[in-house]
Parts: C-alpha cells; sequence; structure tokens
C-alpha cells in the first residue's frame, strides 16, 4: 500500500494545526472585543489576518484586478463564484472593506468561527425558514454602519471550476435595498484544494472585480434575470483555468 502524497502530511501535520493556532487565538480575541465594540470593526480585522495567515502558511498568493472601480468606504454587495474553502480568506484578505456575509444557521455552532460570526455582525440564517423580516433589517444596519456583503449565489463549490446557475433569492435582498452589485470572479483557487480532498496545495489565484451594477429603481425586478446577467459577467474569467486540471498549475 502506497503512502499518502507530501501534500497530504503537510496539510494534516502542519496546515492543519497551524490554522486551527490561528482560529483559536485571533478567534478569542474577535470575541473578547465584541464585549466591547459593536461595530465589529476590530473583530474584522481579526478575520482579515487570519485570512492573511492561511494564504501566506498555505502558500497561496492573490493577483487582484480592478479594485479601482469600486469607491472607498461605500456599501456594495459582492457576489462570487465558489470554487474553494480558500474563497473566503483570498476575498477578505484581498478587499479592503468591512466584510459581512450571510450564512447557513448551523455554521454558527462552530468553535471560534461560528462564535465569531454570531458576535460580530453576520448574518445566520435557517434556510428552511428564513426571517425575511429579520433579513432587511440587518440589511439595513449595512449602509447606517459602512459595511459591505459576500454572497455565492451558486450555493455549493464547484468541483471542476464551472460556475453553476445562481440562485435567484441571492440578489433579492441588493434588488430591494438598492445596494450595488459587485460581481467577482475568483479564479485558481479550487487547486489549492479540491473539493472532498484533504490535501491543500501553494498555487497563484486571481480575482477579477468587475464594474459594480446599479440597482436602484430595481426593485420588484425578477431576481433570475438578475441572477443570470451576474453570472454572465463572471464566468468567463472564473472559468478561465478549467483545461487545467493539475494542482501545480495553478
Amino acid at each position: 500500500m502506497s503512502l499518502p502524497p507530501f501534500h497530504w502530511w503537510r496539510t494534516v501535520f502542519y496546515l492543519i494545526p497551524a490554522i486551527s493556532l490561528y482560529t483559536i487565538v485571533l478567534g478569542t480575541l474577535s470575541l473578547g472585543s465584541s464585549l466591547f465594540e459593536k461595530s465589529g470593526y476590530f473583530a474584522h480585522w481579526c478575520a482579515r489576518t487570519w485570512s492573511r495567515l492561511i494564504l501566506k502558511t498555505t502558500g497561496v498568493t492573490v493577483d487582484v484586478k480592478g479594485l479601482e472601480r469600486l469607491v472607498p468606504g461605500k456599501t456594495y454587495v459582492f457576489v462570487a463564484n465558489h470554487q474553494s474553502i480558500y474563497d473566503i480568506p483570498i476575498l477578505f484578505w484581498s478587499l479592503p472593506y468591512q466584510l459581512r456575509i450571510i450564512a447557513k444557521e448551523s455554521l454558527g455552532n462552530f468553535p471560534f468561527l461560528g462564535w465569531h460570526l454570531r458576535r460580530t455582525g453576520h448574518m445566520l440564517v435557517d434556510r428552511s425558514r428564513p426571517d425575511r423580516a429579520k433579513i432587511f433589517g440587518w440589511a439595513s444596519r449595512l449602509t447606517s454602519n459602512g459595511l459591505s456583503l459576500i454572497v455565492f449565489p451558486e450555493g455549493t463549490r464547484s468541483r471542476d471550476g464551472r460556475v453553476a446557475r445562481f440562485k435567484g433569492g441571492s440578489f433579492y435582498l441588493a434588488l430591494e435595498a438598492g445596494l450595488p452589485v459587485v460581481p467577482l470572479s475568483v479564479i485558481g483557487s479550487r487547486h489549492v484544494m479540491l473539493k472532498g480532498r484533504l490535501a491543500t496545495y501553494p498555487g497563484h489565484t486571481r480575482l477579477v472585480v468587475h464594474e459594480p451594477i446599479d440597482t436602484s429603481g430595481l426593485s420588484g425586478a425578477d431576481a433570475r434575470d438578475f441572477a443570470e446577467r451576474v453570472r454572465a459577467i463572471i464566468a468567463p474569467d472564473a472559468e478561465s483555468d478549467c483545461s487545467t486540471d493539475s494542482a501545480s498549475a495553478v
């Protein structure tokens, strides 16, 4: 029987312990800060530092294009394709905005990570019984507090890099609130950690920030049509490396 490859050993005995340590230390700082600072700004600094440490320890670099299209301090709904669990560290480190996410309720049960989400302004939703009034109340505070939102409208990670159909409901909030939507193409992150595999690889990834889409006046518009419009912007760049199947070719 052959031994597991080098990157499996590296992941299990180096990366997982290191990332667990980052999560415990920065999660504790984040939770502690939530007792005194309700804005969650310091907690977000902890999240960005956590993201940077994960990328650096793993050996992942990110080339970001298009940030000049954004207005500093403005509230946006960032919409990205989803290739890897590394997408969140990539986005949190690369986007210089106070970011919050909508995540499934069960994620809040994870030690430190889930506690951080519950205490620092993120929205955890029971997808079987979403409370629309609660979600819209939370969204209204995004603008007043200078926060932005990250959404992964595919709902799950892609195995092959192809961008799946976007769920229209992911855009309902942006359309009804009139928040500008920024399409993001994440490229190459799937090679860092392939879905369903434990081994993690160093690699080069890219993030393309597309032109923001003004949604003012689109309240009541068909969210499914809008979702397809956004997908058509993201997919060409996001799928540009689909012919590359080797993790070492990132």
